[in-house]
């Protein structure tokens, strides 16, 4: 017990500044705010910038059922189906189970297309992006 009470004394309160994205409006304030969004609908295929980074839907999906019943997506992503319509089938690894074993079906893990694949709006940045895209940080540094 004296252990953590010598620890509990020695933590000082420090007057740090924290980026947040309400631009210093207080928590107790009411704001109106940003309209939403736009959903992108380019049907390009963006760039991924990290090994295994799911893809991002190029067009708008709003409307699909996604559900128990239902896979809207699959009518046009379904490997037998992607190349009469020009869509990227579904990726391999969404026909394993959780043994890593091949399977004829998509599986049930991999069913709700939205849990890792989403759509992009038409919007500015809440906050700078400094992300940095893998193979930049591949390259050797200058000299």
């Amino acid at each position: 017990m004296l252990g953590l009470s010598l620890f509990v004394s020695n933590v000082q309160a420090q007057d740090v500044q924290v980026a947040t994205m309400r631009d210093n409006i207080l928590l107790t304030e009411e704001v109106t705010p940003p309209a939403i969004a736009k959903v992108e609908n380019k049907d390009l295929k963006r760039m991924r910038d990290y090994p295994q980074q799911p893809p991002t839907v190029p067009h708008i999906i709003s409307k699909y059922q996604i559900d128990k019943n239902v896979n809207q997506c699959m009518e046009c992503h379904a490997r037998d189906k992607a190349s009469d319509v020009q869509a990227t089938p579904v990726g391999v690894s969404h026909y394993l189970n959780r043994e890593d074993e091949y399977q004829a079906g998509m599986s049930p893990r991999r069913y709700f297309c939205t849990q890792c694949h989403v759509t992009q709006t038409e919007s500015k940045p809440l906050i700078d992006n400094v992300f940095v895209d893998v193979n930049d940080l591949m390259k050797p540094a200058a000299k």
